[in-house]
């Protein structure tokens, strides 16, 4: 009898239990609904030999149906400074990215085929600067439920549907509690672990969940570059004419 009830519960279990679409969609469902924000941040960047080198930062981004729009510019050190990054996100076909060079005063669109490359010498490619929008990978296979430090998280797969894309697949970790992503894992066209991030420090920002830091490592190369956000606004009042092109010469 102890076997039946036993298996009825096992049964009942993987019946309910929550698929990684269903699990993906809840943690952006979480930290959606900030319509636009403005940021500073700190880059931190860790070399193998643990020598640093520090970036300020500041971005602007406006939540938009079918794909947000980013600005990031860097205020200092010199030889960055002045430097912009402008993401037109879309779900349903590649991003767009404008890269502005103040040096040179030129504008570079980032091709889908640069996207895996370094953003700016850092561990981030210009794929992770883009949103991770739900609708851009599958999720295959079942979730687990597993440890993560104090919490229980969903432990699920997802594959990028883009064939130019730099990762055959991610390993997220997203706490069952509240939905919010705690790390990922990321595998190279080789299947090979390249990198993982680790997101901490959340807050609530108006009723909205922010991340207060994102720590990407990667094991390829012992390189490590942190992102902090040290002050953060949202509901900002932003609007389109905040993310035109022309804005990057500015």
């Amino acid at each position: 009898m102890k076997k039946i009830v036993l298996a009825s519960l096992v049964m009942a279990g993987s019946l309910f239990a929550m698929s990684g679409l269903e699990i993906a969609k809840k943690a952006d469902a979480v930290t959606s609904g900030f319509e636009s924000s403005i940021s500073t941040m700190q880059m931190i960047m860790i070399n193998s030999a643990g020598q640093k080198t520090v970036r300020d930062m500041k971005g602007k981004t406006l939540e938009k149906e079918g794909g947000d729009k980013s600005l990031m510019e860097f205020l200092s050190p010199a030889d960055v400074k002045g430097t912009k990054l402008l993401t037109y996100q879309h779900v349903d076909k590649d991003d767009d990215q404008w890269l502005y060079l103040p040096a040179l005063k030129r504008i570079k669109r980032i091709s889908s085929r640069n996207k895996t490359g370094s953003f700016m010498g850092s561990e981030f490619s210009y794929e992770d600067i883009s949103a991770q929008e739900v609708e851009k990978y599958t999720y295959p296979g079942e979730t687990q439920e597993v440890p993560c430090g104090n919490q229980t998280c969903y432990k699920g797969e997802r594959i990028p549907k883009d064939k130019l894309s730099g990762y055959t697949k991610q390993i997220t970790w997203i706490d069952k509690e509240n939905f919010l992503v705690q790390k990922v894992e990321y595998f190279d066209r080789k299947k090979a672990l390249i990198k993982t991030a680790i997101f901490s420090d959340y807050k609530k920002i108006d009723g909205i969940w922010r991340v207060g830091k994102i720590d990407m490592k990667n094991h390829q190369n012992d390189k490590e570059t942190i992102l902090i956000w040290v002050d953060d606004k949202v509901k900002a009042g932003l609007s389109d004419k905040q993310f035109n092109k022309r804005i990057l010469k500015q």
